[in-house]
């Protein structure tokens, strides 16, 4: 869910060139980092849930759960979904525009884009997890982003404000937010936001100071009030939201620092393999889980850490050593080939490493 919908996809860099995506814009590192950093909280945050072997559990669970299990659902429980959300947003604005300039009809391919997706969420969630989000992605994509391609930023940017602000006032989370999410990404992107990420300090410092500041009250409120009480969701899922954005806000300002190198090391491999990572993590915490044993119910946050990070230290090794020899995932090359219609090349070749000739039909 950043430059392609879901990851984006990796593109050769010449010798002291910076890397491009294959349109040709330079590619925004950022957007790599905060979708691997979304992944693994979206995956600490479905540990429970995944291991109910098909069935879903409350998101909520660990708000009440105890003391030792607190700081997930005040930390973790939605707060990484609006990222992945907004990010697929963006990716979908970022590949209409890429293929706007490369094929008469931008949107077909947009349209098959996402019915293969409502495909691969179909088979994950009746085969595997009946808590998958990929299903709700393509149809919500299908039903107001493609729709949304047609209306100019300015509707695209009011409508995203009306759709993240009802849910939160009638009391829902979770699913209502996605329609606005993706909208707001989408506006993001047609306004030239996306595009300054890497350039702008004061933008970043400034927001995530405001939106931390309504976080913490938020915050203070969801734990004060008992779930069930009317005004639970409304103060969870704007805590969420808030909180979500404190955390593109502080990434985006540590990508500034020394530290860019080992956030991009720790991320970026996993963001561009999302959509590859996000099914074999239900695989793998099931397989986990028949390790660990015992009720999913009664799992410490130490055992949540644990599973989490047993399915996400193997996910980035192959990632990242994958990465070193394809352009892509395999699932993100196959997805690519279905929406173009063409076989992709998937091996780094001598010319791409060199800046050499570009295939014919390449994504952004």
């Amino acid at each position: 869910m950043s430059h392609e919908t879901l990851p984006p996809v990796p593109e050769a860099a010449g010798p002291g060139r910076p890397e491009t995506t294959s349109s040709g814009r330079p590619r925004l590192a950022a957007l790599d980092v905060l979708c691997g950093f979304a992944l693994c909280g979206i995956l600490i945050a479905n540990v429970k849930p995944i291991a109910h072997l098909g069935g879903t559990a409350p998101v909520t669970q660990s708000v009440v759960a105890g003391h030792d299990d607190a700081w997930l659902g005040l930390l973790v429980d939605q707060r990484f979904f609006p990222i992945f959300s907004l990010l697929f947003g963006v990716g979908f604005s970022l590949l209409l525009d890429s293929a706007g300039r490369r094929v008469p009809g931008p949107r077909v391919l947009l349209l098959r884009r996402l019915l293969v997706l409502l495909a691969v969420g179909l088979g994950h969630m009746f085969l595997l997890w009946r808590g998958d989000i990929l299903t709700i992605y393509a149809i919500v994509g299908l039903l107001v982003l493609l729709p949304s391609t047609w209306l100019p930023r300015r509707a695209v940017a009011g409508l995203a404000a009306v759709l993240i602000a009802a849910p939160l006032i009638l009391g829902g989370n979770g699913v209502p937010l996605v329609p606005g999410l993706f909208l707001l990404g989408s506006a993001l992107t047609r306004y030239g936001v996306v595009d300054r990420l890497e350039h702008s300090v004061r933008v970043p410092a400034v927001l995530g100071l405001i939106l931390t500041a309504g976080a913490v009250p938020a915050l203070w409120l969801q734990t004060g009030t008992r779930i069930g009480e009317g005004a639970f969701n409304l103060w969870f899922a704007l805590a969420g939201l808030l909180i979500a954005g404190s955390y593109v806000c502080a990434l985006l300002l540590l990508l500034k620092t020394p530290l860019r190198p080992v956030l991009q090391t720790v991320f970026a491999p996993l963001g561009r393999m999302a959509l590859t990572n996000y099914l074999s993590a239900t695989v793998l915490v099931l397989m986990v889980t028949r390790l660990v044993g015992g009720s999913p119910d009664g799992w410490s946050s130490a055992t949540v850490l644990l599973v989490a990070g047993a399915v996400l230290i193997p996910q980035w090794l192959v990632s990242t050593l994958w990465l070193r020899r394809y352009r892509q995932g395999p699932l993100e090359w196959l997805w690519r080939w279905a929406t173009w219609a063409h076989r992709p090349p998937l091996r780094r070749t001598p010319d791409a490493e060199a800046g050499g000739p570009a295939p014919d039909v390449r994504t952004p």
